[in-house]
């Protein structure tokens, strides 16, 4: 296992980033626009408490980032999106400008959104990156070794045969430390970074308040093109730990019902047919003894 000493794998202190000239930015976090019941301008205070940028990155949806964009605070607010792949990977784009994300979000990604709007859209990814080709955006592959038992990670996806291996040549950067994988997941990402030459982010991958900033990309920039520019030049310092295994417990069923009514539509019908019968009995519960 090789050391990076671009990659730190302990707790970001924003204030000794910031005396180093660096910007410290979470670059992966949901919002209610996604499957988050975080609202944006929560996430907004508590980045501004903490003296980083983030980039709100809902799944195939960027209502968050619009709204983020008219609070107008100081926050460096980085403009991206997931795209959950057909075949898979979760793509996460960041662009220089919210014109740009609205553009390609109208363009390409809301028409191929399925019912079920945070899974999988109808592109996979090889469609997603041709589509973002016309855009000045960053792209990155979150999660690269993919989540527990699901094809979402490049690398899995190359191994299993569902993705073409020179898919690592069109994308700028991998997801190095992401919160939400183990520790061996991040490590295995970053040494794919090293072996295909790409650059390096970092994210919460959060979906709760606190967990905002548990994981930053930190770079040399005062605008948010100088800070993708860091991305794609591969001059950026990760730092961060992964959420203890109790967290990532919380997070998942915190995140559950915002997929169950997509997930098991005819289970929730019957579940709410059932409902008054079931309200009938909590409050009279004599009425089902005979």
């Amino acid at each position: 296992m090789h050391h990076h000493k671009d990659i730190i794998f302990e707790k970001p202190v924003p204030e000794e980033i910031r005396r180093l000239g660096l910007l410290p930015a979470d670059l992966h976090f949901h919002t209610r626009y996604s499957d988050s019941i975080t609202r944006v301008r929560d996430a907004l205070k508590l980045a501004a408490r903490q003296g980083i940028g983030i980039a709100i990155t809902d799944h195939n949806a960027i209502g968050g980032v619009l709204e983020a964009d008219r609070w107008k605070t100081r926050v460096p607010l980085i403009p991206g999106i997931e795209v959950s792949a057909n075949d898979g990977p979760h793509i996460l784009l960041y662009f220089p400008a919210v014109s740009d994300l609205i553009a390609f979000y109208k363009t390409h990604i809301e028409k191929n959104r399925r019912a079920a709007p945070y899974t999988a859209i109808h592109l996979d990814t090889t469609d997603i990156l041709d589509a973002s080709e016309g855009y000045p955006c960053v792209r990155v592959e979150a999660h690269p070794c993919g989540y527990a038992f699901l094809n979402r990670g490049v690398h899995r996806c190359v191994a299993r045969d569902c993705t073409r291996g020179e898919i690592f040549s069109r994308l700028d950067a991998l997801e190095v430390i992401c919160g939400g994988m183990a520790r061996s997941h991040n490590q295995k990402a970053a040494e794919l970074a090293t072996a295909h030459g790409l650059g390096r982010t970092g994210g919460t991958d959060g979906h709760l308040l606190h967990e905002l900033g548990g994981v930053v990309t930190c770079a040399e920039a005062d605008t948010v093109e100088e800070f993708l520019e860091a991305i794609r030049r591969r001059e950026t310092i990760i730092i961060g730990r992964e959420r203890p295994f109790i967290e990532k417990a919380v997070m998942g069923t915190a995140v559950l019902p915002h997929h169950i009514p997509y997930a098991v539509p005819i289970l929730q019908a019957r579940w709410e047919q059932s409902l008054p019968g079931i309200r009938k009995r909590v409050k009279n519960p004599l009425s089902t003894k005979r």
